[in-house]
């Protein structure tokens, strides 16, 4: 059987896990405590009859405990939800604390305007704007500011071992003892068929530009039509001159038909001679990476 008188003895005056004693005085830690107060009327564990008002995240509740329910500790407790609005949640407490000590009842109403009051506060801090102050880690900018230039000193000495060796390679110091990473083989046919496109657009010839003789047939009509019969007397004389100048033109002719084969001819064997340029260099790259090719 419970008896809260001997119950309060005990833990006033040898030992209670949830009192804490400071210089203005006794106070209790157990969260159904309805004052926060180390005392005789207010501590939850030395009163079978106890009520109390908690807070489980934005939702009060009523805890009421009774003498009845002192046998079953699992079922201790029993909790009634209270509205928000402010005066509806008065009219609960009264109706189930009614024949309560009064001294419950008042400190359950005193916590529930307490606790209101509270939940009023904090809305209105989390809805204002605020400016926040924030300190400046000045160890993490200066490790990362090392960290930046470390990272740079690395990248400029990769960038410089790369292209001296690039040099030596070019200049044929290592010779054939050397491997390459198919990546960099990759880019350097790539870059050398960059080159030999570049070659090409260089090397295209100009267009000719050929002079053509014109209207000598339409003067020769003109003058016919002009002289009669003195234009038919010299016909054979024309007719000389005429066979002459298509001797001429047909040299002429001849002339630029070789000079084109020639150009031709020549711009083949250029061709011929880049292209097995690009064999030997690809072959001798392939050979490089595996000697067994």
């Amino acid at each position: 059987m419970q008896h809260d008188e001997v119950i309060w003895q005990v833990i006033r005056h040898n030992h209670c896990s949830f009192m804490a004693k400071i210089t203005t005085g006794n106070f209790c830690r157990n969260p159904y405590n309805i004052t926060g107060v180390c005392n005789r009327s207010s501590c939850p564990l030395a009163n079978s009859r106890y009520a109390t008002i908690r807070d489980h995240d934005g939702v009060f509740y009523l805890y009421m405990k009774t003498i009845e329910r002192a046998h079953k500790p699992n079922e201790l407790w029993e909790r009634v939800k209270l509205p928000r609005n402010y005066e509806k949640a008065l009219e609960i407490i009264d109706k189930h604390l009614m024949y309560w000590p009064k001294f419950l009842v008042h400190k359950a109403k005193q916590r529930l305007t307490k606790m209101t009051q509270m939940r009023i506060r904090m809305r209105k801090l989390a809805l204002k704007t605020r400016e926040k102050i924030m300190t400046t880690p000045r160890k993490e900018i200066k490790r990362e500011s090392r960290r930046e230039k470390k990272a740079e000193t690395a990248a400029e000495l990769d960038k410089s071992i790369e292209k001296e060796l690039l040099e030596r390679l070019n200049g044929g110091l290592y010779g054939d003892i050397h491997n390459i990473l198919p990546e960099h083989f990759n880019k350097i046919l790539d870059e050398n068929e960059l080159h030999a496109v570049s070659e090409d657009e260089e090397y295209e010839e100009e267009p000719e530009i050929e002079y053509v003789q014109g209207y000598d047939d339409l003067e020769e009509e003109d003058d016919i039509e002009d002289f009669g019969g003195f234009a038919i007397h010299e016909s054979l004389k024309n007719n000389d001159d005429a066979s002459e100048d298509e001797e001429e033109m047909d040299s002429v002719d001849g002339k630029r038909v070789k000079r084109r084969s020639e150009s031709a001819h020549q711009k083949m064997e250029e061709d011929e001679r880049r292209k097995s340029e690009k064999r030997k260099q690809r072959f001798w790259l392939r050979s490089v990476i595996n000697p067994f090719f």
